[in-house]
C-alpha cells in the first residue's frame, strides 16, 4: 500500500510555486543540516536547544516532523501539497532522499526532490477527501483512500465534476487551528460555486459592508471595471474604487494587470479580484504600478467576507449564507 503526506507550501502557500520546479521542503533553518544530527533523541537535543523558549508539546511535534520528513519519508510515497489562492493541488512522488539546501526553495532549507504528475483542483474531491487534507500541520500523513482518489483523478480515472457541497460533518479534526481552516476552505468552497455575475454582486456587496457605497458596473464595454465604489455612490469623493473581477478564470497574469492599470485614472484606486489567483509577474506588476492597486484572492476575499460578514447587507447575505462558530474561551 502506497504511503501519503501533505507538505505545506508556507504559510497561505506563499512557496507553491518553488514546491512546483521539483521539491517538497519544510523550515527550521537554525537546526542547519539535519544530516549532521544523529538519531531522533538527538535531534530532539538539539531542538530543545535550539527553540528552548517553546513548549515541550510544540517542541515535540516539531521534532516528529523533522524526523519523518528526513527519516520516514522514503522514495515513491506520493506526496501533496496545496494553493489556498487558487484551490490547487499538487499532487506526485518522492524522488530522492533528504538534502539540506539553504538556497533552493525560499527560506525552507530541509528538501526532498519530487516528480510531479499533476494538478488537482479542490472542486473535484469529494468532501470526506477535503475534511482529510484540513488540517493545519506543517506535514501529516495521508489516508490510503485520499491518495487512491487523488491518483486516479491525475490519472484520469474518475470524471472531474463538480460535486454538491455537502454539510461539516464526521470530520477529523485534532485542533480549534484545524476546525478554523476546514470552515475558511468551506467558505471558499460556496464562493467558487458563485457564478461570475453573482461573484461581482458578492464584491459590491463586500465594499458596502466596508462602509462604501457600490454598485456593478451595467454589461457592456466597461473598460475592465465591473464594480464601483465611493463615499458617496457617484464617484465624485474620494477614495473612488474600481474593481476587475475575474471568477473561474485561471491565474492572472501581468498582462492583464497592466491592461487594468492602463484603465484606471488619476484618483482612482483599483481593487482586482480573481479567485483563479495572480503570477508573481502580476503581483509584482501591481506594486510597482504608479496608482494604489490591490490584488484579491480567492483567499483573501474570504477572509474579507469573514472579516465584514456582520455588516452585509441581506443581497449578500443572500449569495454566501454563513453561522457563527462559537469555541471555549480556555481552549
Amino acid at each position: 500500500m502506497e504511503k501519503g503526506w501533505m507538505v505545506r507550501a508556507g504559510e497561505g502557500g506563499r512557496l507553491f510555486e518553488d514546491f512546483g520546479a521539483g521539491y517538497i521542503a519544510i523550515g527550521w533553518s537554525k537546526l542547519g543540516d539535519l544530516n549532521s544530527i544523529g538519531g531522533r533523541d538527538q535531534l530532539a537535543q538539539a531542538y530543545a536547544q535550539a527553540f528552548s523558549e517553546q513548549k515541550p508539546s510544540k517542541q515535540a511535534l516539531a521534532v516528529g516532523t523533522l524526523y519523518k520528513f528526513r527519516d520516514v519519508m522514503q522514495r515513491g510515497d506520493v506526496v501533496v501539497t496545496y494553493d489556498p489562492s487558487s484551490r490547487q493541488y499538487l499532487v506526485g512522488k518522492i524522488s530522492g532522499d533528504y538534502v539540506y539546501s539553504p538556497e533552493t526553495v525560499g527560506d525552507y532549507p530541509n528538501i526532498r526532490p519530487t516528480k510531479w504528475l499533476g494538478k488537482i483542483s479542490r472542486d473535484y474531491l469529494r468532501q470526506s477527501t477535503k475534511n482529510s487534507l484540513g488540517s493545519v500541520m506543517t506535514m501529516f500523513a495521508v489516508k490510503s483512500a485520499t491518495i487512491r482518489e487523488m491518483l486516479d483523478l491525475v490519472e484520469g480515472k474518475q470524471t472531474q465534476g463538480n460535486p454538491d457541497i455537502e454539510p461539516l460533518d464526521e470530520q477529523e479534526v485534532t485542533s480549534k487551528d484545524d476546525i478554523v481552516n476546514q470552515s475558511r476552505e468551506l467558505i471558499k468552497d460556496r464562493l467558487n460555486a458563485l457564478d461570475p455575475e453573482e461573484m461581482e454582486h458578492l464584491v459590491a456587496a463586500v465594499f458596502r459592508a466596508m462602509g462604501y457605497r457600490a454598485r456593478v458596473s451595467p454589461k457592456g464595454p466597461d473598460r475592465g471595471v465591473d464594480v464601483i465604489a465611493s463615499p458617496d455612490g457617484l464617484g465624485l469623493q474620494e477614495p473612488r474604487i474600481k474593481a476587475e473581477v475575474k471568477h473561474r478564470s485561471g491565474s492572472m497574469g501581468s498582462q492583464s494587470i497592466r491592461s487594468f492599470i492602463g484603465a484606471l485614472r488619476p484618483g482612482d484606486r483599483g481593487v482586482y479580484v480573481s479567485t483563479g489567483g495572480f503570477s508573481r509577474e502580476a503581483r509584482y506588476e501591481a506594486e510597482r504600478a504608479n496608482i494604489p492597486i490591490s490584488l484579491v484572492d480567492i483567499d483573501e476575499l474570504a477572509s474579507l467576507v469573514v472579516d465584514f460578514y456582520g455588516d452585509f447587507d441581506l443581497d449578500g447575505k443572500a449569495l454566501i449564507p454563513l453561522v457563527g462558530i462559537y469555541w471555549p474561551a480556555d481552549l
